[in-house]
């Protein structure tokens, strides 16, 4: 459960979609970027240990691609690629901000990230280095928000704190249907028996199955990373009763 009081967390995974990277179009969008890394190196220099996963929709979604005929393995491999350009470019950012940093992912490429070691991530954090996970889980069939997930409870994370374009998680789409609620407090079970299309189903139940707690909040208000750092009250908290 999360606590009330508003105390921070120690150690941290976020979860970034790859459609914020691009501006809502194809590519990186550099702004949105700089602007993601500044509020990271905030909450590092405060001394919160910060771990990252990053969607590839702004360059491929396998489940779409696999709609339009291609094969899901490959379609999903493709989009494994586009989450470890994103996170080269985060890196990047956030090394001109002084922060250090460690790509590391599922997918063998030794010229441009290490692979992922659990333990290793957990020394570069104690280190104060900022860990960004490229690739998934490595394998199709499974999103980034399973990949963050799963990521968060092997490496002893505290919270999942999972970016969106809306302020958090609401009875129906903010976007389509003006009159939607936002939950303060909603359960993981709550969340799936509704049908909430916040995360994919298997990281939900990941999350439930093991008391992972997962804050749902808007990326784009400047500054919101640190408060939801800081254990502020904002967004949704996803969380066992």
């Amino acid at each position: 459960m999360i606590d009330s009081r508003g105390h921070g967390f120690r150690r941290v995974l976020l979860k970034l979609g790859g459609e914020m990277f691009g501006g809502g179009e194809v590519g990186v969008d550099p702004d949105v970027v700089q602007t993601v890394a500044r509020q990271i190196a905030e909450v590092v220099r405060e001394g919160t240990q910060v771990s990252v996963v990053i969607g590839g929709g702004n360059f491929f979604r396998g489940a779409e691609l696999s709609q339009r005929g291609m094969d899901r393995d490959r379609a999903d491999y493709m989009a494994m690629l586009g989450t470890v350009m994103n996170c080269l470019a985060l890196q990047d950012f956030l090394e001109k901000l002084g922060i250090d940093t460690r790509v590391q992912t599922a997918i063998t490429m030794g010229q441009v990230a290490e692979p992922y070691i659990p333990r290793r991530a957990e020394r570069h954090l104690e280190k104060g280095r900022v860990v960004i996970f490229a690739g998934g889980v490595g394998m199709p069939y499974f999103s980034t928000d399973t990949a963050a997930a799963q990521r968060a409870l092997e490496i002893g994370c505290e919270v999942v704190l999972m970016a969106k374009s809306v302020d958090g998680v609401y009875t129906d789409d903010p976007k389509t249907t003006p009159d939607a609620e936002m939950f303060k407090h909603i359960t993981h079970r709550e969340v799936l028996e509704r049908g909430l299309a916040v995360a994919d189903a298997t990281a939900f139940s990941l999350c439930m199955d093991n008391n992972m707690p997962i804050i749902v909040f808007n990326l784009l208000v400047e500054g919101n990373i640190a408060r939801a750092v800081r254990g502020e009250r904002i967004g949704t908290v996803v969380s066992t009763p």
